[in-house]
């Protein structure tokens, strides 16, 4: 069997990579107004260069910028629309860990009147010479958080009006992607993960929601945010437990009835967390539509130790028990950095297990 010569491919990753040092220097130092932009856009230029040819020096046929331009996986993204800032958090948080994320809020009409992100993609298309992803969060992450409490009615007296401009924000914001040269989409959706959680449907609730409803409102999101898509862009899904400094969020297996919905949303394929007990079985990937693909994520980005060949390869077999080989690939099961804090392994930890992916898939697949 041979490797796919689209995306995704066999061997895949999630996106984002631990920040080198300097750069995270530099960013901190850009926060505190002691670093010029210049300066700071010239160490990001650097560190992102190095980590394109590691990625393909060691084989993955895609290439992402590492975020390396973001503080976080979602907020950086989701701020750069009109109408939507940041507020300090007392939700839900991550397990071990005091910090808690800010807050998508809706300061007013959401709109994408500049350009958002579409440089960072167009410098990582122009040093890449294998396929660049570009990684953007769902429009979900703009409402998960607050949720419609959060959305003020002076704003938005009708929240279908809400949706509507979120939809329009992300098409023009995909189109933009699409004519800087960008084939290869990923967005990042934890909701068909987190909504099997009690403790995350209790926060929909008091955010004014019926978390039995939302898996469905979210993957009509998904699809207004890609309808009309440009031709030629293959778009990725990609949903989690939460990652932060190695810790999550949610920790209930994946149930029917939110995969279903994530299925019926017009990705082409789903990159899906498996590395631990918290994901369950794969027994709901017979929920997979044909032509579609889904992403193993079997190699944990949490901790350094690598995982063994033949463990890999024998999860791999019993996926290939529900849906065809053919329709399967392999990553880690997230990004190894969806913050600028990192997960807690090393940066060889993290290069060994990308190459491990790209062992396995070729000794799998050929």
């Amino acid at each position: 069997m041979s490797q796919t010569s689209k995306p995704p491919f066999r061997a895949d990753h999630v996106g984002s990579l631990l920040r080198p040092p300097e750069l995270r220097e530099a960013r901190a130092s850009a926060r505190r107004g002691e670093l010029p932009a210049a300066a700071l856009a010239e160490i990001e230029d650097r560190s992102i260069r190095e980590a394109v040819a590691k990625q393909e020096a060691i084989g993955l046929e895609s290439v992402t910028d590492g975020e390396f331009r973001r503080d976080w996986w979602h907020l950086d993204f989701l701020s750069g629309f009109d109408g939507i800032g940041l507020k300090a958090s007392t939700a839900l948080k991550f397990q071990g860990v005091d910090e808690i994320p800010p807050t998508p809020t809706v300061t007013g009409r959401i709109r994408a009147t500049r350009p958002n992100m579409v440089g960072h993609f167009a410098f990582l298309k122009s040093i890449a010479t294998k396929t660049a992803k570009f990684t953007i969060p769902s429009p979900s992450m703009a409402h998960m958080r607050g949720g419609t409490n959060g959305i003020s009615k002076a704003i938005y007296p009708d929240p279908a009006e809400y949706w509507v401009d979120l939809g329009a924000a992300y098409r023009a914001t995909i189109a933009a992607l699409a004519a800087a040269g960008c084939t290869y989409l990923q967005i990042d959706d934890v909701t068909f993960s987190y909504l099997a959680d009690d403790k995350m449907k209790a926060l929909c609730r008091a955010n004014g929601d019926d978390p039995a409803k939302l898996h469905r409102i979210y993957a009509e999101a998904i699809n207004l945010a890609l309808a009309g898509r440009p031709p030629g862009m293959t778009v990725t899904l990609h949903t989690c437990r939460g990652n932060f400094q190695s810790t999550w969020m949610a920790e209930k297996p994946y149930e029917a009835a939110l995969v279903e919905s994530m299925f019926a949303t017009a990705a082409d394929a789903y990159f899906m967390e498996f590395d631990s007990a918290r994901a369950g079985g794969f027994e709901v990937l017979r929920l997979l539509p044909r032509g579609k693909k889904v992403v193993l994520g079997l190699v944990t980005t949490k901790f350094g130790s690598l995982e063994s060949k033949d463990e890999l390869k024998r999860r791999i077999d019993e996926a290939a028990q529900v849906v065809p080989l053919e329709s399967l690939c392999l990553s880690p099961q997230c990004g190894f950095a969806s913050t600028h804090h990192g997960n807690l392994l090393s940066f060889d930890e993290q290069w060994r297990k990308l190459e491990r992916v790209v062992e396995v898939a070729r000794e799998v697949w050929g």
